[in-house]
């Protein structure tokens, strides 16, 4: 017997076992990490995995691990929604136009791989859906009246306790009953019911109306810009509305790292600050606490953007990346690696909703 042979067939053993334990790995602790698109492609690798990533668990998983922004959605030209992927290779639904809903609608507002649409046919009916997976819901007929232009947002944080998404809506509206003031009406999809809030922002005169383009949520609080730069905040908690000084009309709300952050552009320059203290203006005089800080200055590659020095306009900002279009082109810059890349597609508009691939289930 050649006893030289067995090292072979039992490496060769080992090697398999290996083989297999890493396949269980990805499959167990990778996989979730991933945007949809890159899902759907890993259903031929084997059964194993086309079951896994079936499976609503999974699902539920997938939700919560893979939370960072891959791409935008936008109207074009003609009206309808269009998805630019900032990788084609792994963002991506099925049908971009969202025809998969009953009527023609207007992207309102966005968060962790939800949309909130609105129809457009005369009873103006909000729509939630995931365009990965098609499943949407019509909601109920608020009470009051939202304006033409609604300042919607909408508040989606994956629980891992809840198998079915759970989420609200927030719209600030010009109140019909107190002249210049804003009243915030809240739908929570736990009840299936809108609610109006008691508070009531006062003295908001038509410069302090919200901004309905502006809105963006930061830990429990949801803030507009408003036409005529400063801020106003409504704490869901609390339900208690704050008006925040601002001296920079221009630029865009957004999250950094937990905090609401606000980027400014002025020529070359694009300004990241960030919200340090709101209640800076009741400190006693002399205090040198300010209520914005942390400015950042960011510098895009102009090898990349061109000669387009203060052309910029801020369309998105989060705690990875910015992105600012110009020229009808799109550029994203990361903060971490501070790279500069060019995001292919047109954004012909200056309003543009950040997307998660997810299989978020409704």
């Amino acid at each position: 017997m050649d006893r030289g042979k067995r090292p072979d067939r039992s490496l060769a053993a080992l090697n398999s076992k290996m083989y297999m334990d890493l396949k269980d790995i990805i499959r167990e602790h990778s996989l979730s990490f991933l945007p949809a698109k890159s899902l759907f492609k890993f259903n031929a690798v084997c059964r194993d995995w086309k079951l896994q990533i079936s499976s609503p668990f999974f699902a539920h998983n997938q939700s919560l691990f893979c939370r960072s922004t891959s791409g935008f959605f936008i109207h074009s030209l003609d009206g309808s929604p269009s998805l630019i992927p900032i990788d084609p290779s792994f963002c991506g639904v099925p049908d971009p136009l969202l025809k998969f809903l009953p009527e023609p609608v207007d992207i309102r507002s966005s968060s962790n791989g939800l949309l909130c649409c609105q129809g457009r046919a005369e009873d103006k009916a909000y729509y939630i859906c995931n365009p990965v997976t098609q499943q949407w819901k019509k909601l109920p007929k608020s009470n009051v009246n939202h304006g033409p232009d609604p300042a919607i947002v909408l508040i989606f944080e994956p629980s891992l306790l809840n198998f079915v998404a759970e989420y609200k809506i927030i719209c600030a509206f010009r109140s019909t009953d107190f002249g210049d003031a804003v009243e915030f009406d809240i739908y929570s999809s736990k009840g299936n019911s809108w609610e109006v809030a008691g508070e009531i922002h006062f003295g908001a005169r038509a410069t302090r109306m919200p901004n309905p383009k502006s809105g963006v949520h930061v830990n429990g609080v949801v803030y507009w810009m408003t036409i005529s730069g400063s801020i106003l905040a409504f704490d869901l908690t609390k339900e208690r509305s704050q008006l925040l000084q601002n001296h920079d009309s221009r630029g865009i709300l957004g999250e950094f790292s937990g905090k609401l952050c606000k980027m400014n552009v002025i020529g070359n320059s694009i300004s990241l600050s960030i919200l340090d203290n709101v209640h800076s203006n009741t400190m006693q005089m002399g205090s040198q606490t300010k209520m914005w800080a942390g400015k950042q200055q960011v510098v895009l590659d102009s090898n990349i953007v061109g000669n387009v020095a203060g052309d910029y306009s801020v369309l998105h900002v989060d705690s990875n990346m910015l992105v600012v279009r110009s020229q009808g082109k799109a550029f994203w810059y990361d903060f971490k690696s501070r790279a500069t890349k060019c995001i292919p597609g047109e954004f012909h508009n200056s309003r543009c909703f950040p997307y998660v691939n997810s299989l978020v289930s409704l």
